[in-house]
């Protein structure tokens, strides 16, 4: 492994490390929601309401800034051109602050029709209460749309770890406010008041990068600089790319739609598989791809030269994300069950509903190997300056993603002759569809542009090779200890014997990435032992 090789999976280690921390603190904070809430209408309506406003987070959040400002004002950096990179920076920050309130205000102001489109089968007390819930969660989401801007300039200098370890924050300020008013106020109340509790942990999130974003980008002075070449092609990179968030927020706002015309559970049950499910691709997909995207953009010399970096940064970005994501898929398939009860079987949340979410979050693991690959094959177009096609082929996944989704939703569950609340699985199993789709896309027209950029065969018949047994054995003691044991306990010790049985068999196999990770394991060790 060269220099630039060590340096990218450093940073993935801080973006994983401050990921794996902000996710437990997010897991506690959904463990609490879930004793309090459960699968009841209030939990529905504080789900519902907040896709709402995270509709504007996504569009102009880490995703768009990432295609757009971090691979030129990285590319300004490698060139060393510190001048041109620190007016970059104030006039998108102006830009985004400036557009960021202006949609705040007039989201606050059109919550009612916006929950009419979102949640058309909301009525009654229920969709006055989700009413209320997005008008305080808009300016929330507003102040965690401009902590990305601090998250691009941190990501950019290669500080990894404070924006992804900053939702901590967040996390701790939800917590204590179902904690503090979860024993005196229920449903409604109690969400209006956790809604609360989040617009101060987003302040708090953005405050905490403030800092040390302000230094690095050399201070900020409010500009708009429209004239630039520089603000110019972020802002033509920029509507392609928050096009892209569009689309997919289409998919997102029909699983809405659609979850609300099914039973009382179906959005919740959809939001706690997709908490487990978002841990494995933050983890291992995001956080690899986050550490690549500026490595890439960082390439210069001849075209040649720039694809051959940008192939070689893809290859070890995969080998990477496969290692850790073929096992993940498999436990969300076939032990899915077991992790959701860990984290959730707990007051209202009881076994069924354990169950339940748990075949939810096989239909999402049928497809986590092209979601978390699909972000870095992206990241290859955004290197070379390209938001437009990534754009294409969301728009395909989408489209598609719709149709597949609605038709296993609505009319699946009647076929195999199950009740309508299992129409939530077609969703998650049409959305893994889709995500397969745009992969095979984003691979084949990123491979004409740079060369051959992927996984060989055999690679991945070993990590399966491994993954299946590994599964195996924790079915087995799944089988054995699951009535005499908590469900905490029971994800523990699955957990680790599923690990600590996939690392032994890779090793056995002759995985890079296998003898990679025990040999930091042995130097820490040893470190430690010194």
């Amino acid at each position: 492994m060269d220099g630039g090789d060590r340096q990218s999976a450093r940073g993935a280690q801080l973006v994983a490390a401050g990921i794996l921390l902000s996710r437990l603190f997010g897991l506690v904070r959904e463990r609490a929601f879930a004793h309090y809430f459960g699968n009841s209408d209030a939990a529905d309506v504080f789900r519902a309401a907040l896709r709402i406003p995270n509709f504007l987070q996504n569009l102009f959040g880490e995703g768009v800034l990432s295609a757009s400002f971090i691979p030129l004002y990285a590319r300004r950096l490698a060139e060393g051109d510190e001048a041109v990179a620190r007016r970059l920076a104030s006039a998108v920050a102006t830009l985004l602050t400036l557009g960021t309130s202006v949609l705040v205000l007039l989201g606050v102001l059109a919550t009612p029709l916006l929950i009419d489109v979102v949640a058309p089968g909301f009525q009654g007390e229920k969709r006055e209460a989700t009413i209320r819930l997005v008008q305080i969660f808009f300016p929330g989401t507003g102040l965690l749309v401009l902590s990305a801007w601090c998250l691009g300039v941190l990501n950019s200098h290669r500080r990894f770890f404070l924006s992804y370890a900053s939702p901590v924050l967040w996390n701790l300020a939800i917590i204590g406010a179902i904690l503090l008013y979860g024993r005196d106020f229920h449903e409604y109340a109690l969400a209006e008041r956790v809604a609360w509790g989040l617009v101060v942990g987003s302040a708090l999130q953005l405050l905490v990068q403030l800092p040390s974003a302000w230094r690095l980008a050399g201070g900020l002075r409010p500009q708009l600089a429209l004239a630039s070449s520089d603000v110019r092609q972020v802002v033509s990179t920029f509507l392609p790319a928050v096009g892209a968030r569009g689309v997919v927020q289409v998919s997102a706002y029909v699983d809405n739609v659609l979850g609300s015309l099914l039973p009382t559970g179906a959005l919740s049950a959809l939001a706690y598989a997709q908490t487990v499910y978002l841990l494995p691709v933050s983890l291992f997909g995001m956080s690899v791809t986050a550490s690549q995207l500026p490595a890439m953009s960082s390439a210069t010399g001849s075209p040649e030269q720039i694809a051959h970096t940008i192939r070689q940064q893809l290859q070890d970005g995969l080998a990477r994300i496969a290692f850790f994501i073929a096992p993940s898929s498999v436990a969300l398939i076939v032990l899915g069950d077991v992790f959701v009860g860990a984290l959730y079987q707990t007051g209202a949340f009881d076994a069924s509903g354990t169950a339940f979410v748990g075949v939810v979050l096989a239909g999402y693991g049928l497809g986590l190997p092209a979601a978390t690959q699909g972000r870095l094959y992206a990241s290859g177009f955004y290197a070379l300056g390209d938001t437009a096609t990534p754009l294409r082929f969301a728009v395909v996944r989408v489209v598609a993603g719709v149709g597949l989704g609605a038709v296993a939703a609505l009319r699946g569950p009647a076929w195999l002759g199950l009740g309508p609340q299992w129409g939530v699985v077609g969703l998650t199993a049409a959305a893994s569809a889709s995500n397969w789709l745009e992969w095979g896309l984003l691979r084949r027209a990123l491979e004409r542009r740079v060369g051959a950029a992927g996984l060989s065969w055999p690679r991945l018949a070993r990590l399966v090779g491994a993954a299946v047994p590994a599964a195996a054995l924790g079915i087995v003691l799944k089988v054995a200890v699951a009535s005499t044991v908590h469900p905490v306990l029971l994800g523990m010790l699955v957990a680790g014997l599923f690990g600590t049985a996939y690392l032994a068999l890779t090793l056995f196999l002759g995985v890079p990435e296998a003898r990679s990770a025990a040999e930091r394991v042995r130097a820490r060790l040893g470190g430690n032992a010194g």
